[in-house]
C-alpha cells in the first residue's frame, strides 16, 4: 500500500510538517533519533506492525496501544506527537513511509545521499563502514544507511541510492541462471 502515489503524498505532507517542526525547534537529530527507534520497533514486532498496518483497529485503539508503546521506549517530543496524531486521523499506515521520507529530508538538509542496503544477515560494522567509504567514493557525498534484513535473498546485497539499485544477490543470480536454463533446454 505504501507504493502508491495518494499514500506517498500523504506520508510526504506528515514527513515534511514534522521536518519544518523539528528544523524550527532545532530537534532533527532527536527526532530522527526517535523515529529510527519507533522503526526498530515495528520491524521487530509483528503485533505493531499488525497494528500500524491494519484498518481493523479503531482510531481511539491505536492511539491507546501506540501511547502506550511510546512511553516504554521512552519516544517523547515531536516524533511521539506526530505518531499520535496520525493514530488519531486514521493515518498510521503511512507512518513507515513518513519515517522514511523524513530520514531522506535530514539526510539531505545535512549534505548527505540516503541509501537502503538490504541483506540476507546483519551486516558487520566493518562491512557497513566498507559499503558507507565505497558509496562515498562513488557518489561524492556521505552516505546514512537504513539495513533491512530479508533472509529470502539468501546471500548478497541490495543496495538502492535513490533511483539506483544494484542487486547483487544469490537469489537473484539463481533466478537468471534458471531463466537461462530455461532458453538453452
Amino acid at each position: 500500500m505504501a507504493g502508491t502515489p495518494q499514500v506517498s503524498t500523504v506520508a510526504e505532507r506528515y514527513a515534511n510538517a514534522l521536518f519544518e517542526l523539528a528544523l524550527e525547534g532545532n530537534q532533527l537529530a532527536a527526532v530522527e533519533t526517535d523515529l529510527g527507534n519507533f522503526a526498530s520497533l515495528l520491524n521487530e514486532s509483528s503485533d505493531l506492525k499488525r497494528l500500524v498496518e491494519s484498518p481493523v483497529f479503531s482510531a481511539e485503539d491505536q492511539a491507546r496501544a501506540v501511547g502506550a508503546v511510546l512511553a516504554r521506549a521512552e519516544i517523547g517530543g515531536l516524533a511521539a506527537n506526530i505518531v499520535r496524531v496520525m493514530a488519531a486521523n486514521r493515518r498510521l499506515f503511512v507512518l513507515p513511509a513518513v519515517i522514511t521520507a523524513f530520514k531522506r529530508m535530514a539526510a539531505r538538509q545535512r549534505g548527505e545521499v540516503a541509501a537502503e542496503v538490504v541483506s540476507a544477515e546483519p551486516l558487520a560494522e566493518h562491512h557497513v563502514a566498507e559499503l558507507k567509504a565505497a558509496l562515498k567514493a562513488s557518489l561524492g557525498k556521505d552516505v546514512t544507511l537504513s539495513a533491512r534484513i530479508d533472509p529470502s535473498l539468501i546471500g548478497g546485497l541490495i543496495v538502492k541510492v535513490g533511483s539506483r539499485m544494484i542487486d547483487d544477490t544469490l537469489k537473484t543470480k539463481l533466478s537468471s541462471l534458471k531463466h537461462a536454463m530455461k532458453e538453452v533446454g
